[in-house]
């Protein structure tokens, strides 16, 4: 059984239409009711709706998996949210959803489905970053924070669980064409880089579940803007304040 979170829409809407095509039993989430009970019907999946903006958002939404299944094989943190514009004009209620949508709620949810997956000695984790979260993107502060803090975890939970058959995924989209920009009160507006399908990023899970993946870029040449920061920093650092 899988857990999609994120569900209603964009990329957790594609990863769940994916994973049904590949014979996975589903439990998709969103807020948007309307939208997940349309995602569940095309996918035969069952429709738990949930806010994960609310400290108990987590803590509901594995009680009702776990009442309706008894075992969580796949847990996909698909869910997040946006806001962009200058930092000192960023609402404190824009920092505390941004965080908690993409960082706490993924933290809460893994720490509850973890012992269960431990003690089936199997399972996957995967969590959706961004690449905001690797490189940092201007007008973005807190989100690529959170990102950034996803990617980190993902590393550490990773080499915590070596051995114990539970496996961490971290996938990286760049800019996807979703309703993601709309939302965050700002469409895109650059000419590159260009907006790849959501169908891509579901493509990608798929692959990292089917080969074992532990990071995957999507499109794969993003990893090589971090590379070169890891091999000329200044060089980058003087880029991206032109261009980033």
């Amino acid at each position: 059984m899988a857990l999609v979170t994120g569900a209603s829409s964009g990329i957790g809407a594609a990863v769940s239409r994916r994973m049904a095509a590949g014979g996975w039993d589903l439990l998709v989430t969103g807020r948007d009711a309307e939208r997940l009970h349309e995602v569940a019907t095309a996918t035969s999946g069952v429709a738990l709706p949930a806010d994960l903006s609310s400290p108990e958002g987590a803590r509901g939404l594995v009680s009702s998996a776990f009442a309706t299944t008894d075992r969580i094989d796949l847990l996909v943190a698909g869910a997040g949210v946006g806001w962009a514009g200058p930092f000192s004009a960023m609402p404190a209620a824009a920092v505390d959803r941004v965080v908690s949508v993409d960082l706490t709620s993924v933290l809460h949810l893994v720490r509850l489905v973890l012992p269960h997956m431990l003690a089936e000695k199997r399972g996957h984790i995967v969590l959706v970053g961004s690449v905001a979260g690797t490189l940092g993107v201007r007008e973005e502060a807190v989100y690529s924070a959170a990102k950034a803090a996803i990617c980190v975890f993902a590393d550490a939970l990773r080499y915590e669980l070596r051995g114990t058959g539970v496996r961490v995924t971290h996938i990286v989209p760049g800019v996807v064409d979703t309703r993601f920009f709309e939302r965050r009160g700002r469409p895109y507006t650059r000419t590159r880089p260009r907006p790849v399908p959501a169908e891509q990023v579901a493509d990608a899970v798929w692959d990292a579940l089917v080969h074992g993946r532990d990071e995957v870029y999507v499109p794969a040449w993003l990893q090589w803007p971090r590379r070169v920061r890891g091999v000329a920093p200044t060089v980058y650092r003087r880029l991206a304040a032109r261009f980033g």
